[in-house]
């Protein structure tokens, strides 16, 4: 697997506050192995398919009850993305998670859907073979799991940096490809993250709803990581379920905690880290909440609080 070489140099830039340069542009299909680094302040603010007329919420801050932007498989493209591979985002605020380093990887990617020689190369996931990426999950009326998992890290990552934490995204746009699953794993493990979080939302059976923490299993390479992943599973348990309203997952795991052991994105981890189906896309009722800004903002907040209580607790 690639090394990741911006991380460190890039860590210590933010800290410093230095300036970088600009990227180059990322071909149409790129390998996500290849997709350009570049240092920016901000991140980029969700985009809306053709099809979305609302204006777009910025980031970090709720929308007012409008329909949220996204990209749909029936129109969804790989574009040429100047800008959408792995960056650090410095904090905005001195708060309580103030020398903290989270990774924030939003699950899948808008140009998936046109990729598919790409992201269907195989990978070694730590115990066996699986896909570079996916397209990801959808709701009936094809609202994309990768614009709901982008939109909910944008509001998470300003959420994070309010509150003093430098924040590392595995992706930077909704319009690229990848980065393969391993990718996603090594950006947290490189920037030595506190804790790092996989946005997902779930595409399960329709008549099934609710949110599920998806944990490690040891398999070697993430051993040490097994009992801080539980207790941050537990904190972002009890916050997503008391911030959002959602109850547990009726379908998936016991209590809303599902261990896995065939996702690289745990069994190479060597930091802290979970995954969040945060709602069923197939459910009609779920599906109404993961198209509203306002229930993506509420997310986030909730899972900022889970992060900020995993930190406090763990003291790391």
């Amino acid at each position: 697997m690639r090394r990741i070489a911006w991380v460190l140099p890039a860590a210590a830039a933010l800290v410093c506050g230095c300036g970088a340069g600009s990227p180059a542009p990322q071909a149409a299909g790129q390998s996500p192995s290849s997709a350009p680094v570049s240092h920016r302040s901000e991140p980029a603010a969700p985009r809306a398919s053709p099809k979305a007329s609302a204006a777009k919420p910025a980031p970090g801050q709720p929308g007012q009850g409008q329909p949220a932007p996204g990209n749909n498989a029936a129109s969804a493209r790989a574009q040429p993305d100047a800008a959408g591979g792995p960056e650090l985002f410095r904090p905005t605020g001195t708060g309580i998670l103030r020398g903290k380093v989270v990774a924030v990887d939003p699950g899948h990617n808008g140009g998936n859907f046109a990729a598919a020689s790409v992201i269907g190369k195989l990978i070694w996931n730590g115990r066996a073979t699986e896909s570079c990426d996916t397209t990801g999950a959808e709701t009936d009326g094809g609202y994309t799991e990768a614009q709901f998992n982008w939109n909910v890290a944008l509001y998470l990552t300003a959420e994070l940096r309010a509150e003093g934490a430098t924040v590392a995204l595995t992706r930077t746009s909704n319009t690229g490809v990848g980065p393969c699953v391993t990718e996603r794993a090594a950006i947290g493990n490189e920037v030595h993250a506190n804790a790092a979080i996989s946005i997902h939302a779930d595409g399960g059976p329709p008549g099934g709803r609710g949110f599920a923490i998806l944990e490690p299993v040891a398999d070697g390479t993430n051993d040490a990581i097994i009992g801080p992943s539980v207790i941050l599973g537990a904190d972002l348990r009890s916050a997503f379920a008391g911030g959002t309203g959602e109850p547990f997952s009726s379908y998936d795991g016991t209590d809303a905690i599902q261990p896995r052991n065939d996702l690289a994105g745990i069994n190479l981890s060597t930091v802290p880290k979970v995954f969040i189906e945060c709602a069923n896309m197939r459910n009609a009722a779920d599906a109404a909440l993961v198209t509203s800004p306002r229930w993506q903002a509420t997310a986030a907040r909730a899972i900022a609080a889970g992060l900020v209580a995993f930190l406090i607790r763990a003291g790391s």
